[in-house]
Parts: structure tokens; sequence; C-alpha cells
């Protein structure tokens, strides 16, 4: 390894210049350092000791080796993303006389598709809890809002009293860091549930240390993500379901029910409080995919 001796070093500087100058975490300097070293010893074993030796090809094969050793396409793309850096830095350094990476394309990543319910298991889903408790009504009144208005579970957790207006049926959702506020509407038995609780069950969950928060937990205080993804697990084991129900599988089954029934993807948007249309773009695919199903499904010449 004696040829890497060289290698070594311009990584040592490159990862002082990191911490130095870039203030990047201890987390991100040791994945690089990992990432480097890797792909340097890949250079020794092909009698390369200098960096400015380093080709295109080299950064292929590597790859080539990675991947025929399993690692996964999003570690693939995070050591060459790793190492895209590295070659600038010595570009910049005149250190090598070119980026042997430019040619490199990132392992294209499958983008996975969100898990949505059918309507069939949203209805089981929400007539499980029970309305006798205040805890029952809460997430009763939390299923059908995550499910009627598409938000997330901070969103839900973070609401306060003066973002409901059940009387004309919308909720105003604070997003802070500079992001505009938005106001999406309630559903009318997302209305009726959310009303049972602020009116029966709420006043039940009130100590005398409660603020505002809208919805609480049995200490009095705004309810947690955590705390809110157990019971909604909880209420999916009790309704039958086969499988885990997490907090933004009603958020999924929302935009993508809306999308099955003719809604515009561009007012999904502004509902969801996606700041690009692409990303609302993935219930799309969704929708495909649920097409295809029922057409291999039920279609005579499948």
């Amino acid at each position: 390894m004696e040829e890497a001796t060289g290698l070594e070093e311009d990584i040592h500087d490159f990862l002082a210049y990191c911490e130095l100058e870039r203030d990047l975490s201890p987390n991100t300097s040791k994945s690089y350092e990992s990432d480097l070293f890797q792909f340097a010893g890949f250079l020794a074993q092909m009698r390369v000791g200098e960096w400015s030796r380093a080709r295109s090809e080299h950064v292929a094969g590597w790859i080539n080796h990675m991947s025929g050793e399993g690692f996964a396409v999003a570690s693939l793309a995070r050591k060459l993303s790793s190492l895209k850096m590295f070659s600038r830095y010595l570009l910049r350094e005149k250190k090598c006389g070119e980026d042997f990476t430019v040619l490199q394309d990132a392992p294209r990543t499958s983008r996975k598709l969100p898990n949505t319910l059918t309507r069939e298991e949203i209805e089981s889903l929400l007539a499980v809890p029970d309305l006798s408790t205040p805890q029952g009504s809460r997430d009763r009144a939390i299923m059908e809002m995550a499910y009627s208005s598409g938000l997330r579970v901070s969103e839900i957790c973070s609401l306060e009293l003066q973002d409901i207006d059940l009387e004309n049926g919308f909720v105003r959702v604070r997003s802070g860091k500079g992001r505009k506020d938005r106001v999406v509407p309630l559903g009318g038995l997302a209305v009726d549930a959310i009303d049972v609780y602020a009116t029966a069950a709420r006043p039940r969950l009130v100590k005398p240390h409660t603020g505002s928060a809208f919805f609480l937990s049995n200490r009095g205080k705004a309810i947690s993500r955590k705390t809110v993804w157990l019971c909604i697990r909880n209420w999916a084991r009790r309704a039958g379901l086969p499988f885990p129900v997490k907090p933004h599988d009603l958020r999924h089954s929302f935009a993508t029910h809306l999308l099955e029934g003719g809604a515009d993807l561009r007012a999904i948007q502004e509902m969801l409080g996606h700041s690009d249309i692409s990303t609302t773009q993935i219930y799309t695919a969704v929708e495909k995919e649920r097409l295809w199903e029922q057409h291999a499904r039920f279609h005579p010449r499948k």
C-alpha cells in the first residue's frame, strides 16, 4: 500500500479543509474519510499512486466493483458525491489537471411510492376509537384531520385553538421558517369529529398549566408526534389492518384519493404545502400503479 501514501496525504488535507473552512459536521467528515480512503485503496490496486493519474474509467470501475459487492444504490450515490467534491478540491488546489468524476453520473435511485390505505381501510381505522374516552375522541379527531386535510403530524401537533375554524370548515397551518401559512379545508365528517373533541373531550384533558395547544396529551400539554404515531399504530392494530399504519400514510391517502376522484394536481400541491409540483407528482405514479393492477386483475385479456 506504499503507493497510496500520497493519495492518503491529500485526503487528510481535504478533510482538514472541510472541517476548518466548510465547518462540516464530524459525521459528514467521517463519511468523506471512509469513502475517499476506499477509493484510494482501489486506485492503489490499479497501481495509481497520484491523483493526477486518476481517470474517469477508474471511477467507473470503482462504482461497478462496489455494485458487485452489494452496496445499495443510495450508498453508491453518496460515495460518488464525496468523490466529486474531493475531485473539485484537487482541481482547485492544482493537484490534478482534470475533474476525473465529471463523466460519471450518479446511480439512479428508484423513488419509493408512498404507502396508502384503501377507502375501506380508512373507514375501518376511523371507526375504531372509543369516543366515550377523551383519548379516543382526540385520536379520532386527529386521524380525521390527517385524512381530510393532509396535514403532516408535526403540523397537527403544533395546532392552536385559534387555528381551527369549524364554523367555516377550515384549518390554518402555520408553516414557520419564512414559509407561507396555508388554509386547508376540513371535510364535514372531520368537522364533526373535531367538534366533539373540542367541546366534550379537550376540556377533560385540560390542566392548570395548559396553554392554547389544540390537541392535548394526558398531561395537558401539546401532544407529541411520538404519541400520535403510537396511537395510530394501536388503532390500526385494533382495526385488524394487516400492516402498521403511520400518520404520514393518512396524508398520502388524502392526496391519492383526491387524485383518484379527479382533483387538480395543483390544488393538491397547495393543500399539502409542497413548494415544488414535482414532489406532488409522486401521487400520479401511485394512481398509475393502481390502474395497472386493476387492469391486470380484471381485464379478460390480461
